[in-house]
């Protein structure tokens, strides 16, 4: 588990992203462009390492609570940068949600959420439309497809 320290730098390397202090050593931070009525991407994060991020957004991808949000307690480095730019992607204007996913051939599919659905392109030619994330990501493992870093 990442330390509260930890965790504020990197948080802190989102240049979008505002810090509020709140009660108890808990911080916030805040994406003052969201497009959205809300605005906080990182949610009582705690000294003791605790904390959450808004993936309302994303139900798909992410369990969340009744207020949109998941918990980061046991997020690895690279799971709390992808969540947070997720975040920060679903409140914004920025370009959607892309990921790319390659077989063992070298062909290479990308997934792009767009306007509440996940399409898969080959190149340019779309492939498929699935309304989750899961879905998608279960034929494209079907097909023998891992997603790329």
């Amino acid at each position: 588990m990442l330390t509260f320290e930890e965790k504020l730098a990197i948080i802190e390397s989102f240049p979008d992203l505002i810090r509020h202090d709140v009660s108890l050593g808990r911080v916030n931070f805040h994406y003052e462009e969201s497009v959205l009525e809300k605005k906080i991407v990182v949610y009582r994060l705690h000294p003791n390492g605790n904390g959450f991020v808004y993936a309302g957004e994303m139900t798909d991808i992410y369990p969340t609570d009744t207020k949109g949000m998941v918990n980061i307690r046991d997020f690895s480095e690279k799971e709390l940068r992808q969540i947070i730019q997720q975040s920060i992607s679903s409140l914004s204007e920025q370009e959607p949600l892309t990921e790319n996913w390659a077989d063992k051939e070298g062909n290479t599919l990308t997934l792009i959420h767009e306007y509440e659905t996940w399409d898969i392109y080959a190149g340019d030619m779309l492939d498929a439309t699935y309304p989750t994330y899961n879905g998608a990501a279960d034929y494209l493992q079907q097909e023998g497809f891992t997603k790329k870093d």
